[in-house]
């Protein structure tokens, strides 16, 4: 079930609400657990006992760790490759015949694996939990009904932010109702609502059409379109579900960190990674770089431990050459910055034409990091070359299949959509959902309200209505 669903918005949650504001306090996380327990099951019944093991297992595990004198070193890796066994063997394991097969010229068949909704964030909510206790962080959780519900809660169970559970331990212990930020909860959600289905839509929907073709079949300027397109759909699609999870959770009184910080700003790859996806690059920053050594055991060790982040960045977001690709791709150019002192430039060279070479250098790697990151359904990486070489005018075009001017994918809404996507990834309407002067925010109320009824009559209209990091 799509948060952007009218089966969401207007029957699962508002049951949800009242019984959770009608009900005692000391009954909260319970109706909270049972009920992402509900939505859980509604997109995928048959994995709920995989879900119950995950629960179960890090629940045993916690403890055995914290009261063991000794072997707590391998209680720990028993338990992590526990979590690991069951995300590698329903995401990645037909992954690893299919390479197998095509290495070596077998012929080993198998069932296709379907991939669980969500399993990818939750598996690394449980590891976040085992490694802050194992490290002593946090103390163990003796209530299986509050590790459940951490591993669990709908908000955020099947498409993140990733919730590292020293974060919100002492949340899930007690928390205060709090009508301010009930508004403010409601607000954000709608406002990650319009971004999906205002923006992300109708932009998803113009990159469709020009990914879904060879290519030769079109001309630089529309491969460029289709490259911003898509680049401005993954971010409005999963920042606008990382604001829809972040405003649920102020409703229930659960503040969950930040995910996105307006990272098409940035004037560096490195600064991208601080604004992108930060409960992704957080939690491999704290359980896998920092313990691989950071950058603290010389150059080579730090590239190396670079290099091993982002391949596993790539890696997670799924079985493709493509994302792994996209992940090693955006690790070169971190790789590079990081040779190159990037920081140290820009404190140097402050001047206004300096920032502008480095904000384009950015744009044009990460418009290719989403051209790479888009073809994963093109299976041969000719698809991915040929595009960048058709960006750059390096493609021979086929100019008997080129059907279409640019104005084929780009109307007045759609052009419209691009002016507003384009203003809204700066952080000029930052505050909107928290305006202080009373008249604005009078105007900003009400103009929320209007995105609100623009994105239902969307819902209701629409049959391209895809969430991208469902599928992760």
């Amino acid at each position: 079930m799509l948060f952007s669903s009218m089966s969401f918005i207007y029957i699962f949650l508002p049951i949800v609400l009242i019984l959770y504001f009608s009900a005692n306090k000391k009954y909260h996380n319970m109706i909270l657990l049972i009920s992402s327990i509900i939505f859980y099951a509604m997109g995928g019944l048959k994995y709920i006992p995989l879900l119950f093991g995950i629960i179960i297992i890090n629940y045993i595990g916690a403890l055995a760790i914290q009261n063991a004198e000794k072997y707590k070193k391998l209680i720990l890796i028993i338990t992590l490759a526990l979590n690991l066994s069951s995300l590698i063997y329903f995401k990645y394991f037909n992954f690893i015949i299919d390479n197998i097969n095509n290495l070596f010229d077998f012929e080993i068949s198998i069932p296709q694996i379907l991939l669980p909704i969500g399993i990818s964030f939750y598996t690394f909510q449980a590891i976040s939990y085992i490694m802050d206790v194992y490290r002593g962080e946090v103390k163990a959780q003796k209530n299986l009904y509050n590790i459940a519900l951490y591993i669990c809660l709908f908000p955020q169970l099947v498409a993140g932010p990733i919730i590292k559970y020293h974060d919100i331990s002492d949340q899930l212990k007690s928390r205060e109702i709090n009508p301010d930020n009930i508004v403010l909860g409601v607000k954000r959600f709608i406002i990650g609502l319009s971004k999906k289905m205002l923006i992300a839509n109708t932009l998803g929907a113009v990159a469709v059409k020009i990914f879904d073709q060879l290519p030769n079949y079109f001309t630089p300027s529309i491969a460029w379109l289709g490259g911003i397109s898509y680049a401005f759909q993954i971010y409005f699609d999963f920042s606008g579900y990382s604001d829809m999870a972040i405003g649920l959770g102020l409703i229930f009184g659960f503040r969950f960190m930040e995910n996105f910080n307006y990272p098409y700003i940035a004037r560096s790859m490195t600064d991208f990674w601080r604004r992108w996806n930060i409960s992704l690059s957080t939690w491999f920053k704290l359980y896998v770089y920092i313990p691989l050594g950071g950058s603290k055991l010389g150059k080579y060790k730090t590239i190396r431990n670079l290099i091993i982040v982002f391949f596993l960045t790539g890696l997670w977001h799924g079985p493709n050459w493509a994302y792994i690709t996209w992940g090693l791709w955006n690790g070169l150019f971190v790789i590079i910055e990081k040779l190159i002192n990037i920081k140290e430039i820009e404190k140097k060279y402050t001047q206004w034409w300096v920032k502008a070479v480095q904000h384009c250098y950015f744009l044009i790697v990460i418009i290719i990091a989403t051209v790479i990151f888009r073809s994963y359904n093109h299976y041969e990486f000719k698809y991915i070359i040929d595009f960048i070489k058709n960006m750059f005018g390096l493609l021979i075009l086929d100019t008997n299949e080129i059907k279409y001017s640019i104005y084929y994918y780009l109307g007045i809404k759609e052009i419209i959509i691009l002016i507003i996507a384009l203003i809204c990834s700066t952080p000029l309407f930052k505050n909107i959902t928290n305006v202080k002067n009373k008249v604005l925010r009078i105007f900003a109320n009400l103009w929320i309200l209007i995105l609100f009824i623009l994105s239902t009559i969307s819902i209701a209209a629409t049959t391209y209505n895809p969430f991208i990091y469902f599928r992760f």
